[in-house]
């Protein structure tokens, strides 16, 4: 499959989170905007066939600490190697941009990306049970070298 990875725009991210069925409660473009006021950002955004299929959104705490907020990858697009690119070009731009170290978080229920922030030197410095201890919210961090 042929994609292209590019800077993004708040639209393409509402448009690929209305299609991600894990996500109950999707992020309002309100939300997002007042979450990334006076921040340096990065949106990516994976696009078929001029199609957003895909998204990844991060934003500096520090100068030295860049958060990978949000991501999501349509269900029929997984498994394509679309979030490893989507990760490779943030990392990218990240060290780029000075960057000593990226952070993200996610749940124990989404297996496939735990797995690949493993894969990509990601450590586990935190987790927190949620949800009546039925899942748990994992903080990740990775050192740039």
């Amino acid at each position: 499959m042929q994609y292209l990875v590019e800077q993004g725009t708040l639209d393409e991210l509402s448009e690929i989170e209305q299609q991600i069925p894990e996500f109950d409660n999707p992020k309002s473009k309100d939300t997002i905007v007042a979450r990334l006021q006076n921040r340096r950002s990065l949106l990516l955004v994976a696009k078929v066939d001029g199609k957003p299929v895909a998204y990844k959104l991060g934003y500096e705490k520090s100068t030295q600490h860049f958060y990978s907020w949000l991501g999501a990858v349509i269900p029929e697009y997984r498994g394509s190697g679309i979030a490893q690119s989507l990760l490779n070009e943030q990392e990218r731009w990240c060290l780029e941009q000075g960057y000593e170290f990226i952070s993200v978080k996610s749940m124990n229920k989404f297996k496939s990306m735990l797995m690949m922030l493993l894969k990509n030197n990601y450590h586990i410095v935190a987790c927190n049970p949620v949800n009546g201890g039925t899942d748990s919210k994992i903080k990740f961090l990775k050192q740039f070298e």
